[in-house]
């Protein structure tokens, strides 16, 4: 099964789900999704982020479109 799929039926399952059966399926992803929330958070994550879009803007790092790094990927 196609993981778009699986990703619809659980949606439509937790969707009409009891709360005992919700609150379990949250407690086993809890820890995920918290440190998915977490790295927003993070100063070091977000100063990173912004150095790289700063070497982005200004030309600084080496930008390459897809096609380029698909080929660049073959081509090792």
């Amino acid at each position: 099964m196609e993981t778009e799929v699986i990703r619809e039926r659980l949606q439509e399952y937790i969707r009409f789900a009891d709360d005992k059966k919700v609150a379990a399926i949250y407690t086993m992803v809890e820890s995920e999704i918290q440190d998915e929330l977490d790295l927003w958070e993070d100063q070091g994550f977000l100063n990173e982020m912004k150095s790289r879009a700063e070497d982005y803007e200004s030309g600084k790092a080496e930008v390459l479109s897809f096609e380029e790094f698909k080929n660049r990927i073959r081509n090792r």
